[in-house]
């Protein structure tokens, strides 16, 4: 296959997934770009958000899985920093109130 036409037939399957409410575990796996190994590994282990409705078949919400990715946040050093001075400003201003 022509790789600009698989560049394309990807984009628009990213688009679908944006549209759908509830993922299949492959289309999870795909939304996601985790090998689908991996993807069973944290369905097993409870740490991603899931729903298997007759026990079996493996169902997953868009929108939880947009929050899981959310979760644990890396902050920029100029985040870091910006929280350091307001932090040592409210010191400063709480011990010059003494």
């Amino acid at each position: 296959m022509d790789e600009n036409l698989e560049m394309r037939v990807s984009a628009l399957e990213k688009q679908l997934y944006v549209t759908k409410n509830i993922l299949s575990f492959e289309e999870a796996s795909k939304f996601l770009n985790l090998s689908k190994s991996y993807l069973y590994q944290l369905t097993s282990k409870g740490i991603i958000p899931h729903y298997k409705p007759q026990g079996k078949m493996i169902y997953f919400e868009r929108e939880m899985l947009e929050e899981w990715l959310r979760q644990n946040p890396v902050r920029s050093k100029q985040q870091l920093e910006q929280d350091a001075y307001k932090q040592t400003s409210k010191l400063i201003k709480k011990n010059s109130n003494k």
